[in-house]
């Protein structure tokens, strides 16, 4: 276990928000098969006038009754051989068929990688991943990467899709990630995301002297001539950042930034729309900017910090079984920390 803390918190349902692929830049490409589910079950008098979807979700019970509903109206789960609507009424002797395929990530190998697990049960693990693992096994990248240390660490990962991955970062951000371990806990955390009920916190890093917080409302879609990047366009998909500044320097500000949509780079190109670049960033804040004046130390800081100095410090979402609300926290990763603390140094002289 690492030092990252967990606490139960109740939190109020509005201080959640969207945890999507917001940070993203890697590219799933990994080949997958299939895991084939075949069960049959006889109904009796016990069931007679009920909802075949309520029958269906007692017996199954570690399926969602949503998933079990549209295993129904798609025709693999059938009522004596028929397809039959979610509303239709049992009359108690009743066979039924369930024949579904679940989609398996099991191309990619198992690799023994370690892993920062700050919380695990039987329903979820809550990962903290270094700065450099790509979360997705893709072009060139088909090993070293946080499916193949699932695959280790946890093999039935196998029979869901993404090794039961349902949100990524970037290879290079660090932070929390929440994973699946069966397909009830992957079906509710993606309806979490889906209804924005899931919070996720970044610390960052920027240049520029940032004076307020406030919010990006601005859509995003992919470059038109640079394909790595993203960018800030009419016809782009709805993007929502809110920001608050946290720590001003004298050319730098340290912000947190909360998600309320998830498009890839969000919060990298949210806050270089508005002038404030990551320290670090690559792609779109690619000169390194040394003030005048800058101290030995810093210019050596800025110059060897060679990622966006990005991190996903705090998780919530309400856990698919229990359903109690959670909070997750992950310290800040050496480098981050060793720049700010430059930072705080280099203030003070001031």
């Amino acid at each position: 276990m690492s030092q990252a803390q967990s606490t139960h918190s109740n939190l109020p349902e509005t201080e959640f928000n969207l945890l999507e692929d917001a940070e993203d830049a890697d590219n799933h490409t990994s080949d997958s098969t299939a895991t084939r589910l075949s069960l049959q079950f006889q109904l009796d008098d016990s069931h007679l006038g009920l909802r075949i979807d309520q029958v269906a979700a007692i017996i199954w019970s570690e399926f969602s009754r949503e998933k079990l509903k549209q295993w129904l109206k798609d025709g693999h789960l059938l009522v004596n051989g028929n397809t039959v609507k979610p509303k239709y009424k049992c009359e108690g002797d009743e066979l039924l068929t369930l024949e579904v395929e679940l989609e398996a990530q099991t191309r990619s190998l198992p690799e023994d990688i370690p892993l920062d697990i700050i919380y695990e049960d039987d329903d979820i693990m809550v990962i903290n991943k270094p700065v450099g693992m790509v979360v997705h096994p893709g072009a060139g990248n088909s090993s070293g990467t946080l499916v193949n240390a699932l695959l280790h660490h946890y093999p039935k990962s196998a029979e869901l899709t993404r090794a039961g991955l349902v949100h990524r970062i970037d290879k290079d951000t660090s932070g929390l990630l929440v994973v699946a371990k069966n397909l009830e806990a992957q079906f509710a955390l993606t309806k979490q995301l889906a209804k924005k009920s899931v919070y996720r916190l970044y610390d960052l890093v920027v240049y520029g002297n940032m004076i307020a917080g406030g919010t990006v409302d601005e859509p995003i879609k992919r470059h038109p001539v640079d394909r790595v990047k993203m960018a800030v366009l009419p016809g782009g998909k709805d993007a929502v950042t809110h920001y608050n500044v946290k720590e001003r320097f004298q050319h730098f500000t340290r912000v947190q930034a909360r998600l309320e949509t998830g498009r890839t780079h969000q919060i990298r190109v949210h806050l270089s729309y508005i002038g404030y670049g990551l320290v670090g960033d690559p792609v779109y804040t690619p000169r390194v900017r040394v003030p005048a004046g800058a101290s030995a130390l810093l210019n050596d800081t800025l110059r060897n910090f060679k990622r966006q100095a990005l991190h996903a410090v705090k998780l919530g979402l309400v856990h698919p079984r229990t359903q109690e609300e959670m909070m997750f926290e992950a310290p800040w990763p050496e480098d981050f920390k060793q720049l700010v603390d430059v930072l705080r140094s280099e203030n003070a002289a001031y």
